[in-house]
């Protein structure tokens, strides 16, 4: 299969014909691409296009277009479709998509559309998944699953997974309950083709299975689903009854979400953004960090001014101050990365004190190694040892003062239930250049005697 691409030229061809209302062309075209295609196309349309695009096709199409297209564009959309339209829609969706969807309803039609689902038992699934939270696992979590009970023999199983599995769009496992629903265990399909048909479920179905409580966060589910390679995990409540399942489609966009907040909070974006947003937005996200900047500029300017006369005795330190700041802090950043990577990825072990002394060790041999390089570059540079051995000195300070700041700081935060990922970028950056600056003088000061 050729992967998709959205060209110029075939976007100007959908749109030529959305205009001159070529409906039978336009139908045979879309009915070559998939969903996923289809909703990038929606998303480079305006609104009116995209509207037209998705009240011409089959609801069976167009509900995967809605669920798979850009939030604003759909929200546009969903406007300016009727409720009834909206529940025609959301009736060919699992239950997990429609509850997103209706999520982002303007709160006075939500209802409406509601009542407007001819299958209740659906519309009653979506309405149980609104009460959860969007990153719990109830609010991941879809209600379409297959069931047995393990008091069913095997000829009736298989004539209730039938009739279950109708709903299903994809069946990744089989879940068996009791009478009172609470999940006891899986069943092999292996098992159930090859046992006697008067077998009872309880007698051959696999007791052992990892579940999720309705309650857990997304990405504690995301890290049981990577860590044992699960393409779906049942959900349970609080007294072990069977209430969903989630799949691997869906933990891919919380881990996907999970990159884009923490790139945007190592980068000094201090809310969820995009490139799309208004220039307010942009500029509320950005401005605090960069607030936490000035002051730590303004901070390390204060300190240099109190080391005034030492620099105008001996002017190479002037010139040096960059490079000790840029060490501090590219030092500070990349210990804070690892740190963060090894806590999302729950790959950190050990205790807090070996984390810091492997980290503290590794920058003073790096400190060590880059110190011998630039006390032979400034000493033949300028052939004053004192100078180049105080630049040196202060340079394997400062680097392990930044790694154990960087190291430290992520560890901290998320000891306290805090995004670790927060002390990335112009956090640590900030904090090593001032810590940097007052090193690097002070020990300037005490080897230069001044």
């Amino acid at each position: 299969m050729t992967p998709f691409k959205l060209t110029d030229e075939l976007l100007e061809e959908i749109r030529q014909l959305i205009a001159e209302k070529k409906n039978a062309e336009l139908q045979a075209m879309m009915k070559e691409f998939h969903y996923a295609d289809i909703a990038e196309i929606a998303d480079e349309l305006e609104v009116e296009e995209a509207t037209y695009l998705i009240k011409l096709l089959d609801s069976e199409k167009t509900s995967d277009i809605l669920a798979e297209m850009h939030e604003d564009i759909r929200e546009a959309v969903l406007k300016n479709l009727t409720a009834k339209e909206i529940a025609g829609e959301l009736s060919e969706l699992d239950t997990d998509d429609a509850a997103d969807i209706i999520n982002e309803l303007p709160k006075e039609i939500v209802q409406e559309v509601i009542s407007e689902i001819e299958d209740r038992d659906h519309a009653k699934d979506i309405v149980d998944l609104l009460r959860y939270e969007d990153d719990s696992a109830g609010g991941l979590m879809a209600k379409e699953l297959v069931k047995v009970n393990e008091n069913w023999t095997v000829t009736t199983c298989i004539k209730e997974m039938r009739a279950q599995a109708e709903n299903v769009t994809r069946v990744h496992s089989i879940y068996v309950v009791d009478d009172e629903g609470k999940l006891k265990g899986r069943l092999s399909l292996k098992d159930l083709l090859t046992t006697s048909s008067k077998t009872h479920i309880k007698n051959v179905y696999i007791p052992k299975v990892d579940s999720v409580n309705v309650n857990e966060k997304g990405e504690e589910v995301a890290k049981i689903m990577s860590k044992y390679d699960l393409e779906a995990i049942p959900v349970v409540d609080e007294i072990g009854r069977l209430v969903g399942r989630i799949t691997i489609d869906d933990i891919v966009d919380v881990i996907r979400e999970e990159a884009d907040k923490d790139y945007q909070m190592a980068a000094g974006i201090s809310q969820d953004v995009e490139v799309s947003d208004s220039i307010w937005i942009l500029t509320r996200a950005r401005l605090p960090w960069l607030i936490l900047g000035l002051l730590g500029g303004l901070g390390a300017a204060a300190i240099m001014g109190t080391f005034e006369d030492m620099i105008s005795k001996h002017a190479v330190l002037f010139f040096f101050t960059p490079l000790i700041a840029a060490m501090a802090g590219n030092v500070g950043v990349q210990s804070s990365a690892i740190v963060v990577q090894g806590l999302a990825n729950d790959d950190l072990k050990g205790s807090v004190r070996n984390h810091l002394l492997k980290e503290m060790l590794l920058a003073l041999l790096n400190g060590f190694i880059l110190a011998i390089l630039l006390l032979t570059f400034t000493w033949i540079w300028k052939g004053a040892f004192a100078t180049a051995l105080a630049i040196s000195l202060s340079l394997i300070v400062v680097i392990v003062v930044a790694g154990f700041i960087g190291t430290f700081i992520p560890l901290f935060l998320h000891k306290r239930n805090i995004d670790p990922a927060i002390a990335t970028g112009p956090f640590i950056t900030t904090s090593n250049d001032i810590f940097g600056i007052l090193i690097y003088f002070w020990i300037a000061k005490v080897i230069l005697g001044i």
